[in-house]
This record gives structure tokens, sequence and C-alpha cells, in this order.
């Protein structure tokens, strides 16, 4: 392959007129230019300019070799224009998928703060539980993985990929309104061996509420199953059993909840930003992730008042 920086010492030599002009244009020896056009010569096999007392002419190779330079700089010199606007946030993308209640909290501010500052950057969003969008983060189907696990089972996520801590999240137990538990500060899980249950179809989630359970030496009879908390709370509210709920399903609380921390070592989700290692990842989405930090911050406040009402 033929080297774009002596193409572009021969281009300068033929618009300059001799290799002294354009020596100094490039900041170069004269030495140095010659050397170049001669190395081009040896990669092409054929001489490419003819030295006339009028100064260097271009041959019909050297013609027809100008002819594609001209094309190849002006696309070098406009990709790095584009790289130039990227790293500015003056264009190009960003996707970011995301689990449900952090969709509908921290994504929907960040979101509205990233357009409101970068709106030249377009973005592409979706939806998926960590377990489905951890893996498609790093086949490169995403920027961004809004993913969370818990204090008692951390996870692992191994080479390759980066995490930022955006919240810890308490996780509070969801009592019908006038339940006996209700009158304790708070409630230990095996006070809950009794109850109904309600929980999620299948994740994470459900995991750890089994685990919890389990921890407290007994299997919940869960009768309902949902993945959207504000099911999951309206049942609650209307009798039919108790659940765990963190700190995001609260963003928009039901008024028909009595909720109580769980007394002893109680468990915390952590929702982290993950991304590509920092080689892999572009300006934009570095930019999204201090404004995500920003959003879970002032979500946290919102949602510590909204669980003091």
């Amino acid at each position: 392959m033929l080297d774009v920086r002596r193409l572009r010492v021969l281009r300068e030599v033929v618009n300059r007129g001799s290799f002294s002009a354009a020596a100094e244009t490039l900041h170069l020896s004269q030495s140095a230019v010659s050397q170049q056009v001669a190395a081009l010569e040896r990669e092409v096999g054929m001489p490419l300019l003819e030295r006339t007392s009028a100064g260097p002419k271009p041959t019909a190779a050297g013609s027809a070799l100008l002819v594609h330079t001209d094309a190849v700089v002006a696309r070098l010199e406009e990709a790095e224009r584009e790289l130039a606007e990227i790293a500015g946030l003056e264009t190009g993308s960003l996707s970011l998928i995301s689990f449900p209640s952090a969709s509908a909290t921290i994504v929907t501010r960040a979101v509205s703060v990233f357009r409101s500052r970068f709106p030249n950057v377009a973005l592409r969003l979706g939806e998926a539980e960590p377990e489905d969008s951890i893996p498609a983060l790093r086949r490169g189907e995403w920027d961004i993985a809004l993913g969370f696990d818990f204090t008692e089972h951390p996870w692992e996520l191994g080479r390759d990929v980066d995490s930022r801590l955006l919240l810890e999240e308490q996780l509070l137990v969801a009592l019908p309104p006038g339940h006996p538990l209700a009158a304790a500060d708070a409630v230990s899980m095996d006070e809950l061996a009794g109850e109904e249950w309600l929980c999620g179809n299948s994740g994470s989630c459900r995991e750890h509420v089994m685990r919890l359970c389990h921890g407290a030496g007994y299997d919940p009879n869960v009768t309902f199953e949902s993945d959207d908390y504000s099911v999951l709370q309206g049942l609650v509210a209307a009798g039919l059993g108790v659940t765990l709920l963190p700190d995001l399903a609260l963003r928009a609380r039901h008024p028909g909840l009595e909720l109580r921390p769980i007394r002893g070592n109680a468990p915390k989700r952590r929702v982290w930003s993950v991304t590509r290692e920092a080689a892999a990842r572009s300006p934009a989405t570095d930019a999204m992730q201090d404004v995500l930090v920003e959003a879970a911050a002032e979500f946290h406040s919102e949602v510590a008042d909204a669980v003091a009402a």
C-alpha cells in the first residue's frame, strides 16, 4: 500500500514547483523531501517526476497518481474533521440500554439533560434486564448498559468492561395497610415466613427474594408474579401479599403502601453504568456517564423524600 505521507510530499513538490518550496511548506529539509519522493518512486516502480530547468514536472505516472492523491487527502481531511467533531460532541451517536425501573427514572432524566447539552449526538435507547444487556454490550451492540447487583451477591463482570456506581438502593418491605408488622420500625425476613409473596416472574430480583427467604429458613409462598413494580405496589395495597421494593421502584409510590426497612444486615441493590474499557469508549459515552451520575444523585434525593412521605 502506498504511503500517504509520501503522496502528500509529491503533491507539494508539484504544487510548489520546487523541492525547496515543498520542504519549507512541510517543515522538512530539502534532502528529506527528495528522499520521500525517491522512496515513493521505488514503491511504484517508475519515475513520478521529470527534473527540468523549470522545476520538477509530473510524468504520466505522476499525474495519474496525483489525481488519486487529491482524492485520498481530501477524504482523510474530511475524516479528521469528523473525528474532531465527534471528540467535541458536535456529531456522532450513542446507544444506551437499561432495565425498566432505571429507564423510567435515571435514564429519562439523563437523556433529557444530555440532549440539551449535546443536541447533535444521535441517541438510541433500549430496555432489557442485565442478564441480557451486559452480554449485548460485550458484543458491541450498545455503548452503555445499566445493570444492577446486590451487596450480598456482587457480580463479576470480568475483563474488557468498566463499571461506574450510580446508586446504592435500600430494599424495603412493602406491606398492606393495617398489616400487624406495620406497627414495627423494621421487619425481619423471618417474620414474613407465613406471608403470601408477590415478586417478579424471573431474573435476578426474583432470585434475590428467594435467597433472602431461604436464608431466613423458609420457601416463600409466591401467589402472584409480575415484573412491573407498579402492579406489585397495587397488589400489596389491595392486601394480596407482601414484596420487597428497591428505591427506584418508589419514585411513584402507591399511597396505600406501608414501607418498612429490613431489620439487621439490610440488603442493598447497586445500580451500575457499564461500558467497554476506556480505549473502546467514545467521548459521548464518557459524557453520558457523567450525566447519569448527576441524574442518579438527584433521584436518590427525590426517592428519599418519597419514602419518608
